[in-house]
C-alpha cells in the first residue's frame, strides 16, 4: 500500500516522504535516496516496482533543500553528504522505525549510501545498492556539472526542475554552486569503502556524463564485503530510467539473495 506524502520532522527541517508496500514490522525496507537535483518524485514510479517486485516496503524522501522539503542552508559545506548520511540518515531511518534495510542511492544518493555503509553503526543494514555514485571527482563530472550550470541559466532547465522543487534555486545552487567550488576538487570518499561490509551492487552507465568506470571499479575493488558492478551499455547518467527492465532485473536479483528469507 501506498501512503504520503507526509513529513518528517529532522533537526527542525520537515522533510517530505513516502511509503509504499509493508511496514517494516513485515519486511525489510528500501530505501531510496536521490541524485543531487532530485526529489521524491524524481523517481517517479521506480520505487514502487521495486517494492512490488521484492515484497519489501519502500521508503522515498526528500532531503532538505529539495521537493517540498524544508529549504537548506546556502553555501553548502563540502561535507554536506557526510551530514546526510551521518547525522540525517540515522534519524530518518529512526523516526520511520526500519528494522532491515537496504539502502538504494542514485548519484549523490549513492554517495551517502556508501558514506553510511561505511561509517555509522548499522545493525539492520542487509545490503547497498549505488546508481552513478561518486567517491571522487573527476574532470568529467565537472564538465558536466559546469554544462548543467549554463543549461539553468541560458536554457530551459530552471523550468523543469521547478516543477519538482519548491525552492528549485536552492536545490540547483546546494548542488552545482558546491561542486563547482575550488575546496571540492580534493573531495573523496574512497576511505569509506573498507568499511562497507555488506553486500553491494554498484550499476553506472557506460555513457555517464558524470562520471568514468573508475567510479564503479574503485568502489567495489575497496569494499570489504562482497560486491559486484555492472557497466550499462548505451546508457547515461540515470540507469532507472533510462535502462529500467535491466536494472530493476538487477536490482530485484540483488534485494532478494540479501534481504527476502524464504
Amino acid at each position: 500500500m501506498t501512503s504520503g506524502p507526509e513529513y518528517l520532522q529532522v533537526g527542525g527541517q520537515q522533510l517530505e516522504y513516502i511509503w509504499h508496500g509493508p511496514p517494516p514490522s513485515q519486511a525489510p525496507t528500501l530505501v531510496f535516496l536521490h541524485e543531487g537535483l532530485g526529489s521524491l518524485r524524481l523517481w517517479r514510479d521506480f520505487p514502487q516496482a521495486l517494492s512490488t517486485a521484492t515484497g519489501c516496503g519502500a521508503l522515498v524522501y526528500s532531503r532538505a533543500g529539495y521537493g517540498n522539503s524544508s529549504p537548506a542552508p546556502l553555501p553548502r559545506p563540502v561535507t554536506y553528504l557526510h551530514h546526510e548520511a551521518q547525522d540525517v540518515l540515522p534519524q530518518v531511518l529512526a523516526r520511520c522505525g526500519v528494522r532491515e534495510c537496504v539502502l538504494v542511492g542514485h548519484s549523490d544518493g549513492g554517495s551517502i549510501a556508501l558514506i553510511y555503509a561505511g561509517s555509522v553503526a548499522q545493525p539492520g543494514l542487509l545490503g547497498v545498492i549505488t546508481e552513478a555514485a561518486h567517491v571522487f571527482v573527476e574532470d568529467v563530472t565537472l564538465r558536466g556539472v559546469q554544462a548543467a550550470r549554463e543549461a539553468y541559466q541560458s536554457g530551459d532547465l530552471r523550468a523543469r526542475l521547478a516543477r519538482h522543487h519548491a525552492q528549485v534555486d536552492v536545490a540547483f545552487g546546494g548542488w552545482n554552486d558546491t561542486w563547482l567550488s575550488p575546496a571540492f576538487r580534493d573531495w573523496n570518499l574512497e576511505k569509506f569503502l573498507p568499511g562497507v561490509r555488506v553486500p553491494l551492487l554498484a550499476l553506472q552507465g557506460k555513457d555517464d556524463e558524470y562520471g568514468t568506470p573508475a567510479q564503479v571499479q574503485a568502489i567495489v575493488s575497496q569494499a570489504a564485503g562482497p560486491a559486484e558492478g555492472h557497466l550499462l551499455p548505451e546508457c547515461g547518467h540515470t540507469p532507472h530510467r533510462e535502462a529500467r527492465e535491466t536494472v530493476l532485473d538487477a536490482m530485484t536479483a540483488f534485494v532478494r539473495q540479501v534481504a527476502v528469507r524464504s
